[in-house]
């Protein structure tokens, strides 16, 4: 089980805007060195850097030394604990559901809004 400590650093972790965009880009990216990461922001390298040591301590990155290298990966774990630490077998299923018809609804909405408009014709 996920302890509080745990959980208020994933949380104080992922309320950051550009760390939770960095934790996309490493998803996607597996093994990814500092420069890949800092070369998709505008902001400085030792930025990031903080950035990193946080998601780190929050065990949302792990990473590994290659030679002089540090490759960094997206480490689901904490995310996982918390997500089944209120979810049950059920409400699994429902959330699912529930998020694939919230999906379907925008995406409906998203094509109503880029149909072209009917003009009335006055006779």
């Amino acid at each position: 089980m996920v302890s509080l400590r745990e959980m208020d650093d994933t949380f104080s972790a992922l309320a950051n805007k550009t760390r939770r965009q960095i934790l996309d880009y490493v998803k996607n990216n597996p093994a990814c060195l500092v420069n890949d990461i800092s070369n998709q922001f505008a902001m400085s390298r030792i930025a990031i850097m903080k950035h990193l040591k946080i998601l780190e301590s929050a065990n949302l990155l792990v990473t590994e030394k290659v030679g002089k290298a540090k490759h960094h990966y997206f480490n689901v774990i904490p995310i996982q604990q918390i997500y089944d630490r209120w979810t049950d077998e059920y409400s699994r299923f429902m959330a699912s559901r529930l998020t694939g018809f919230k999906n379907q609804i925008e995406q409906e909405l998203k094509d109503t809004e880029n149909e072209p408009k009917q003009t009335k014709k006055c006779s």
